[in-house]
């Protein structure tokens, strides 16, 4: 049986051969093609190869300049929208280990200039106290995959150096129930919401709450973060989708945009903090 990663790669690689058969059969060769889609020669040989995975744009791109039928053309560009969506299932990242995949996060953050994290269950890692994070690791449901819980807990706290890079802006976008939810006992629930209020007076923060009070029609659906304009990361309860193709990308900034609209931020936002750290206490 193939799992959603092993169909990823199946997508990716079938992608990669179609559109080098395209070129082949146009006569064409990798610099000319270049040439037409104003792109380099590398970067068409490293998409035939299946060494990256060419966006949607990309695709269409290539497609308008080897002048493929339209009912072709339609087969690709599907094509490369599931290809720029990868599944991977968490059971998956805890054998390999999840303090690799905070490894990874803190390396996503690095890399980018600004990150914006919408959070309607629960506080970003990047934000969490150490208590708070062995709570949010520790698996208590039967099915939870297992994990080395410390060495996960201890990449998570190390990640958060990324926070102290001030030419990256960080946007944690947070529902009122987010703050509040009880997944921790209350002393450990007052000491992160009075953490989450002292990150949110750093210069390079932006922490924003969404109160109950208010009226907004759409549901807040998942947790996601998107990294710049290039990257979208969704959690579900099984995994993470990872999205590329820039209209999902687009998407995800309006989706995190409309919702910033009805929060309080600033000074607002972290005296609602302070005050729900008080009630824990």
């Amino acid at each position: 049986m193939t799992g959603p990663d092993d169909e990823q790669r199946h997508g990716d690689t079938e992608l990669a051969e179609a559109l080098r058969r395209l070129r082949k059969a146009a006569n064409l060769s990798g610099e000319r093609l270049a040439v037409r889609c104003a792109m380099s020669q590398s970067k068409i040989s490293r998409i035939e190869r299946g060494r990256i995975l060419p966006t949607v744009v990309d695709v269409e791109r290539i497609l308008k300049a080897l002048e493929v039928p339209s009912e072709v053309g339609r087969e690709l560009v599907v094509l490369a929208r599931r290809a720029n969506v990868q599944h991977t299932s968490w059971r998956a990242a805890a054998e390999m280990g999840l303090w690799r995949k905070q490894t990874e996060l803190k390396a996503l953050a690095e890399s980018s200039t600004v990150v914006r994290q919408f959070l309607p269950a629960t506080a970003s890692g990047l934000i969490q106290t150490e208590e708070y994070a062995r709570y949010s690791l520790t698996p208590l449901i039967e099915g939870n995959p297992t994990r080395n819980v410390e060495r996960a807990v201890q990449a998570r706290i190390d990640s958060q150096k990324a926070l102290q890079d001030e030419a990256c802006a960080f946007h944690f976008l947070l529902t009122e129930q987010a703050v509040r939810w009880g997944r921790a006992s209350p002393a450990v629930m007052a000491r992160q919401c009075a953490h989450m209020a002292e990150v949110s007076e750093r210069p390079n923060i932006q922490l924003a709450i969404i109160p109950w009070t208010a009226s907004i029609l759409p549901s807040p659906l998942n947790v996601f973060v998107v990294y710049d304009e290039r990257l979208v990361l969704v959690e579900l309860f099984s995994g993470e989708v990872a999205l590329r193709d820039p209209l999902d990308v687009s998407y995800h900034l309006n989706l995190f945009d409309f919702f910033l609209s009805h929060a309080l931020t600033g000074n607002d936002a972290t005296a609602f903090l302070r005050s729900v750290s008080d009630e824990f206490m």
